[in-house]
């Protein structure tokens, strides 16, 4: 019988335990967030991440730029946070405007704080099997949802479908590195069937409603669905994910639903990020 993984419960556990430790501590951990523009969705997102920082007893600030702001404006005020011992992670809500250079903006900010592991200082530990500063906080919240559920990582075959710089290409550094056969599929692949069909572990995250089918997996397959897509219904807007949920969970051992899945375990895996590099700057 097909096992649904509840990604809010272990949220929940993690996020109490990081509650408890915030109590004891005379200075708190500090998580500044920068938005650029007026993005509803963006918002909606550092708003929530605030009010979870400050519901653990986190402090935690917005700040936020209008759309057309210069980028050396932003790059000053990622230079003040980096110089200020009383923030201790820096987040910048992505996507920003064409006109500014994302890749700069990321690499202006102090390794040492950067909560999302974006900067390539981070990014290469974990693609040389260093000891990472903290890691991306989707991946990492992806795999411990599989300890979590007791899932063997070492020897299995896991294929991902999707190789952002924020998702697919750092899972498949992490999953190689605790001794998985990964392979990491995108939009180029042929036949992404021909994968997923021997994989024991699919991950996808490609951000397509409906296209990991059932007829693509084998049985007993554990399904990670990372995808986030609103679909039109009847009754209105829907949020899915990437796998077709009702077909894929006759056949899969477990699987993540969507929404109530990964997505908590990312924004946990933020707030575990603020408190290793508080604890680091200490």
């Amino acid at each position: 019988m097909t096992q649904i993984i509840n990604g809010k419960i272990l949220r929940d556990k993690i996020l109490a335990e990081l509650k408890a430790e915030a109590s004891l501590l005379e200075v708190k951990p500090s998580l500044s967030v920068i938005i650029v523009g007026n993005d509803p969705a963006s918002k909606i997102y550092v708003n929530t991440k605030k009010k979870k920082a400050l519901e653990i007893g986190f402090k935690s600030e917005i700040i936020e730029f209008d759309e057309d702001v210069q980028e050396r404006t932003l790059l000053g005020k990622i230079d003040e946070l980096n110089n200020d011992k009383n923030v201790n992670a820096i987040l910048v809500q992505l996507p920003l405007p064409a006109h500014i250079n994302t890749k700069k903006i990321i690499e202006s900010i102090n390794p040492l704080k950067d909560v999302d592991c974006f900067h390539p200082y981070n990014a290469g530990k974990i693609f040389t099997n260093s000891d990472a500063v903290v890691y991306p906080c989707t991946p990492k919240g992806i795999i411990r949802l599989l300890r979590e559920y007791n899932v063997e990582i070492a020897g299995k075959n896991v294929v991902i479908i999707g190789r952002s710089n924020i998702v697919g290409r750092p899972l498949a550094a992490m999953l190689t590195n605790l001794d998985a056969t990964v392979t990491l599929c995108h939009s180029k692949s042929q036949n992404i069937s021909y994968y997923t069909q021997n994989a024991d572990i699919v991950i996808s995250a490609a951000g397509i409603a409906g296209l990991v089918k059932a007829d693509m997996l084998k049985d007993g397959v554990i399904v990670v669905d990372v995808g986030m897509n609103r679909i039109e219904t009847p009754d209105g807007k829907k949020l899915v994910g990437d796998a077709d949920f009702e077909s894929v969970k006759e056949k899969a051992a477990l699987i993540t639903p969507v929404p109530g899945g990964v997505g908590p375990m990312t924004i946990c895996s933020l707030m575990e990020n603020t408190f290793e590099l508080y604890k680091l700057q200490q």
